[in-house]
């Protein structure tokens, strides 16, 4: 549709009569198609530039303290252009954020912009003599602590091919020296998914190599990968800005790390989960000394500190931003007020013991009195959020009141590691809320609300259709109140996607949102709307978890919940039975309960008789998991064999709903 040779005088006489579009919408003529023009695409509107000009005026941005220490210790760079797969595809673009540099551009928040080229910074640099971090690679750090013999990594970033490039650099730049030991401080992809990269499994056992995590670390990252996987990583394509360009008028930055890398993410078991605080182990002659932080910025999560270095590690439960207490990929909600006493707690036990702070995210603190105004900051901003939201809410606010008026503290008023980075304060406010009162707000109306569709059919009808709906967003529009101009829109895409005008205007809506976005996570969430609204939703799939280096590491009794998740009894074509899994190569047996609502996984041997029993190599369990191999062919093979009625286990495959990973989220 050609909207762009339209003009206002379509609208018919009705709207001449009118002070404003809003006013008359019910006097336009509503059965003759709204003569408008294109909406604007890829450009800054004046508002946009007047909201980004008056940050700019508002915040110290020339402070230059964290670019310096940004830049210290610098040791080498790769050269490269781009880190790539086996294939040829690029998995980092070392270069792509080369250009984020200089003033910033109208449509980037300025202060986004200043934090976006903080953390392009890349390489090698030295923290102390002994402990190094490889920054700019991936959307986290990986830090390397020089033991007796060998390198002890920690956080080896999201992808296989990263991690390996960045271990490539540390031996290229301070020498060939074997790894000695791995630290995955929490449960999150981006700590521990390249660590295939620089270490092989086979090899980590034959040389009992130390892999330690927090106690919790291998239930929770499961759950958090796989279970909930499908929704998270179509969400985090649009948090994550994966199918976005590097630029001014796409993306810049997440706010805590550049991007996601695009390689293979893999999984290695620990070999231990430490549980507690001030628990000690030596690695290749180091001494670590943990602290306990599960259920703060992750379920599962330790910091530790280093005697000999007095060195304190806080993963990411402090760093240079204020973080999310619910993600927009969607995770659990996380505690703020307990993340705020973990790092107090730090503050106490290691701020007067520290002389260097650094994190899985971000760049270091140096010296004491910067380190305890990091940590109290840190406390501060999450104990803020907390203390404010209930205060609010036992007040009466609701859960939108309370995030629309909560002010901006002190603190980030006048710095900028606090600042909403990544997290902001509005969402966060809501977490906070909904973490103690549920997503409802308490007002009846809002209790069974009818779903999204619907409610958008009733809403274009009740301001007389479709015409009138897209003049109310339009006029929104022109005033530069952006926010109800997409909740307008919204309902007109949701009524009708195919109706191009109500597409493009909700596409304009979300980029001037983004464009003011302090957020590099919600910049990137009303571009990447923006983008699917002009183009459709991606082809493939983003970071993907469903591999075999990291369902091999995948407990099997865990494997079957995720299967049971994907069940959907309505496909299930014969009465209820018991079907039990041997695997011949891990000594472990599965029952599995199928019946009319549920297939529940049991581990051990069925207690009746199973309908159908598989003895199955876990190793070609997991290629049917994955779908690279059929059962006849694993039976051919001889790494199965199969005993009762195998058209039970027929059913039971068959009512497995497949995975959809590219579902539509930006339009119904």
């Amino acid at each position: 549709m050609n909207f762009a040779a339209y003009s206002l005088a379509g609208l018919g006489l009705g709207l001449m009569m009118c002070t404003g579009l809003a006013a008359c919408q019910l006097a336009a003529d509503t059965s003759s198609p709204l003569a408008i023009s294109a909406p604007p695409a890829g450009l800054a509107t004046e508002t946009t530039r007047a909201h980004n000009a008056a940050v700019a005026e508002r915040l110290p941005l020339g402070n230059t303290a964290d670019f310096e220490d940004a830049a210290r210790g610098l040791l080498a760079q790769i050269e490269a252009d781009a880190i790539l797969d086996d294939d040829g595809n690029i998995v980092w673009p070392i270069k792509a954020y080369d250009a984020i540099t200089g003033d910033s551009p109208a449509t980037v928040n300025p202060s986004l912009w200043r934090q976006a080229q903080l953390v392009s910074k890349h390489g090698l640099y030295e923290v102390v003599d002994g402990l190094y971090q490889v920054r700019g690679y991936d959307i986290s750090v990986m830090s390397v602590i020089r033991g007796q013999t060998g390198w002890i990594i920690v956080d080896p970033l999201l992808s296989r091919e990263t991690a390996a490039a960045s271990l490539a650099l540390v031996k290229q730049t301070l020498g060939e020296r074997p790894v000695t030991g791995i630290i995955y401080t929490h449960s999150h992809g981006d700590h521990f998914g390249g660590v295939r990269g620089v270490i092989d499994e086979a090899d980590a056992k034959a040389r009992n190599v130390p892999i330690l995590a927090p106690h919790g670390f291998t239930e929770s990252a499961v759950a958090e990968n796989l279970l909930a996987g499908g929704q998270m990583t179509r969400r985090a394509a649009l948090m994550f800005g994966t199918n976005l360009p590097v630029g001014p008028s796409h993306h810049v930055s997440v706010g805590l790390g550049p991007a996601l890398s695009q390689g293979k993410v893999g999984l290695i078991q620990p070999t231990e989960e430490i549980a507690g605080s001030g628990v000690q182990r030596t690695i290749d002659g180091i001494t670590f000394e943990f602290m306990d932080a599960n259920n703060t910025e992750a379920p599962a999560e330790f910091m530790f500190y280093l005697p000999h270095l007095r060195a304190l590690c806080t993963a990411e439960v402090a760093q240079a931003t204020f973080h999310n207490a619910l993600t927009p990929r969607g995770a659990k909600i996380r505690d703020v007020l307990k993340w705020s006493q973990v790092i107090d707690e730090a503050l106490v036990t290691y701020g007067d013991r520290s002389e260097v702070v650094f994190a899985s995210h971000h760049w270091p603190t140096w010296g004491s009195d910067n380190i305890r105004q990091f940590l109290r900051e840190q406390r501060d901003i999450y104990r803020y959020a907390h203390d404010q939201v209930l205060r609010r809410a036992n007040a009466g606010d609701t859960i939108i009141e309370v995030a629309e008026d909560l002010p901006e503290p002190a603190m980030s008023a006048k710095g900028f590691e606090t600042r909403g980075y990544y997290g902001t304060l509005n969402h966060n406010a809501k977490a906070v809320y909904q973490s103690y009162f549920g997503w409802w707000d308490g007002v009846p109306a809002n209790f069974v609300l009818h779903p999204p569709v619907a409610r958008a059919i009733r809403f274009v009808d009740a301001v007389g259709g479709q015409q009138a709906a897209l003049a109310v967003g339009i006029e929104a529009f022109e005033a530069g109140d952006y926010r109800w101009a997409s909740e307008v829109f919204n309902n007109v895409v949701f009524a009708d996607p195919a109706f191009v005008p109500g597409r493009e205007w909700l596409a304009a809506a979300y980029e001037q949102m983004g464009f003011q976005a302090e957020s590099g996570t919600w910049r990137d969430y009303f571009l990447s709307g923006a983008q699917e609204l002009r183009m459709g939703p991606p082809k493939l799939a983003t970071v993907n978890v469903g591999n075999r280096d990291f369902l091999s590491a995948v407990p099997t009794r865990d494997l079957f919940d995720l299967m049971a998740a994907r069940f959907n009894p309505v496909k299930l074509s014969r009465e209820p039975f018991v079907a039990q899994f041997l695997f011949t190569d891990t000594n472990e047996t599965i029952s599995l309960q199928v019946g009319p609502s549920t297939a529940f996984p049991r581990a051990g041997p069925s207690a009746g008789d199973p309908a159908v029993t598989l003895a199955i190599k876990r190793t070609a369990f997991d290629d049917l998991v994955l779908q690279v191999r059929a059962l006849p062919q694993i039976l051919a093979a001889g790494e199965a064999s199969l005993s009762g009625d195998p058209t039970a286990l027929a059913a039971w495959f068959a009512a497995l709903d497949p995975p959809t990973p590219n579902f539509n989220v930006v339009e119904p």
